[in-house]
C-alpha cells in the first residue's frame, strides 16, 4: 500500500500543510505525554475523569435508547445498563482515586488473561512460539507486578499508561509527517 492509498481518496500529499499538521499534532501529543510523565498521580486522576466523563455520556445515550425501545422488557434491561454506566461514571468522577483503583485491577486482570491466552496459543501453533511465550510471560509478570503493588500502583499506573501512549502516538505522528514531507518532495 502506498502513501496516497493510506491517506484515502482525494487527499493530496503534495501540500505542505498536511505534513506540517501531522508533525504539529505529533509534537503536541508527545509534549503532553512528557508532561503527564512528570506527575503520574495528576495524569492518573485526569485519565480517570476522562473515562468517567465518557462513561457518563454513554450512560445518557443508553438511557435515551432505553426509552426508545418498543418492548418494555428490553427497555428495562437497557435502562438498567444505562443506570449501571451512570452510577459507575459518577463514582469515578466523585472519587477518581477509587475509580483509578478499580481500573488498575481491571488492567491487571486483562494483562493476566491476555498473557495466559498467548501461552495457550503458543502451544497450539509452532510458528513464532518462542516470541508468543515471551510475550505471554511478560504480560503475566506485568500483571503480577500490578497485583503485588496494588493499591499503590493505582496512584501511578494509569498516568504511566497515558504518558507512554501519548508519547508513542506523538512520535508516530511526527514520523508519519516526516514521511509525508519526503513523499511530497519526491513528487
Amino acid at each position: 500500500m502506498n502513501l496516497k492509498m493510506a491517506l484515502g481518496p482525494g487527499t493530496s500529499i503534495s501540500g505542505p500543510q498536511l505534513w506540517r499538521t501531522f508533525i504539529g499534532i505529533g509534537a503536541a501529543l508527545a509534549l503532553l505525554g512528557i508532561l503527564a510523565s512528570v506527575n503520574l498521580l495528576l495524569a492518573t486522576i485526569l485519565a480517570t475523569y476522562v473515562v468517567g466523563a465518557a462513561m457518563f455520556a454513554g450512560g445518557i445515550f443508553q438511557l435515551f435508547h432505553a426509552f426508545s425501545v418498543r418492548r418494555f422488557s428490553s427497555g428495562v434491561l437497557w435502562g438498567l445498563a444505562a443506570l449501571l454506566y451512570l452510577i459507575t461514571a459518577s463514582i469515578m468522577i466523585v472519587d477518581p482515586l477509587l475509580g483509578a483503583s478499580v481500573l488498575t485491577v481491571f488492567i491487571g486482570i486483562t494483562l493476566a488473561a491476555s498473557g495466559i491466552a498467548r501461552l495457550i496459543l503458543a502451544f497450539r501453533h509452532s510458528e513464532g512460539r518462542a516470541w508468543m511465550i515471551l510475550s505471554g510471560v511478560i504480560s503475566i509478570i506485568a500483571a503480577v507486578l500490578v497485583a503485588v503493588s496494588w493499591p499503590w500502583s493505582s496512584l501511578w499506573l494509569l498516568g504511566m499508561v497515558l504518558a507512554i501512549d501519548l508519547i508513542s502516538q506523538g512520535v508516530m505522528l511526527m514520523l508519519f509527517g516526516f514521511s509525508l514531507r519526503s513523499a511530497a518532495s519526491v513528487q
